[in-house]
């Protein structure tokens, strides 16, 4: 079945999809006040903090296209993969120049790969996006985002014991979610996935224990926290893997070690309980 399916999603690789955008200040201003920071206003020229590009090329599909989940129905671009839970697994990023208030960007989107398994807790689907980010000049950022389905589940497989996170840091903020958090990212982003935001949705259909905080939200609060720390360093990449939901009903750990003599710098995101939701690590072009 396995072999089969894969198979069936060939047609899918390479696939490729344009899109365009003007980095205007409003979004930009709207996440900087959702992170409650002291300066949350912005000009044409400025820098963007690393990540915010998030922000742009949003995915705009009519209210009529929709899935239940409130994503887009699968099929048009992303392959029609027949797994009803949908996550963002992580990224690999290159910052190759900086993103400027005002500049207009083009991205260009290419499925690079498509797996199917079976894991201890049922079917499992991973799909690979790559995308690059250009003005005028040529790239200025590389991103491979992992998208990765599950099935619903059923109580009947026992899923891997969570590991714990590491209680050794350098540094670290306490991050006390909630709803108006959750709502202000998903409406930021344009992202209609339920279990950000309806609560009866994520725990009576998708079985979570609460809202879910988005992983590339997390992947902020960490660089947020790594910036605030070392303000003069210059990143050349960045990557994280979410491995547990973390969700609206506790505080969370947002936790990093000082960068390393090759500029390399651990960080990570702990529950209240203090397992392991989510590892990163960022490398520098020049130690602070």
């Amino acid at each position: 079945m396995e072999n089969d399916s894969q198979q069936q999603f060939q047609e899918w690789l390479g696939k490729a999809q344009s899109t365009s955008s003007v980095l205007t200040n409003a979004p930009m201003e709207g996440l900087a006040a959702t992170l409650d920071r002291d300066v949350t206003t912005f000009s044409a020229g400025d820098t963007l903090p690393p990540l915010w590009h998030w922000l742009y090329f949003l995915e705009t599909s009519k209210q009529s296209e929709l899935a239940e989940d409130g994503h887009p129905q699968r099929g048009d671009f992303l392959p029609p993969i027949p797994l009803p839970r949908r996550m963002w697994a992580g990224s690999r990023i290159n910052f190759i120049r900086p993103l400027l208030v005002g500049d207009s960007i083009e991205r260009e989107s290419t499925i690079k790969s498509i797996k199917l398994k079976q894991g201890r807790s049922g079917s499992l689907g991973f799909v690979c996006v790559a995308h690059e980010l250009s003005d005028s000049s040529g790239p200025v950022l590389q991103e491979e985002h992992d998208i990765v389905y599950r099935d619903m589940p059923t109580g009947k497989t026992s899923a891997q014991p969570p590991l714990k996170a590491d209680e050794d840091h350098d540094f670290a903020r306490t991050v006390i979610p909630d709803p108006t958090l959750l709502f202000r990212y998903s409406a930021l982003t344009f992202n209609a996935h339920r279990i950000h935001y309806d609560r009866a949705y994520a725990k009576d259909v998708e079985s979570y224990d609460g809202l879910v905080v988005h992983g590339p939200l997390l992947a902020t609060f960490l660089l947020e926290l790594f910036t605030d720390t070392y303000p003069d360093a210059t990143l050349s990449a960045f990557s994280f893997k979410a491995l547990k939901p973390v969700f609206d009903t506790d505080p969370f750990q947002v936790c990093g070690t000082k960068p390393d003599n090759s500029g390399n710098a651990k960080l990570w995101i702990a529950d209240s309980a203090g397992n392991l939701c989510m590892e990163a690590r960022a490398e520098l072009i020049s130690a602070p």
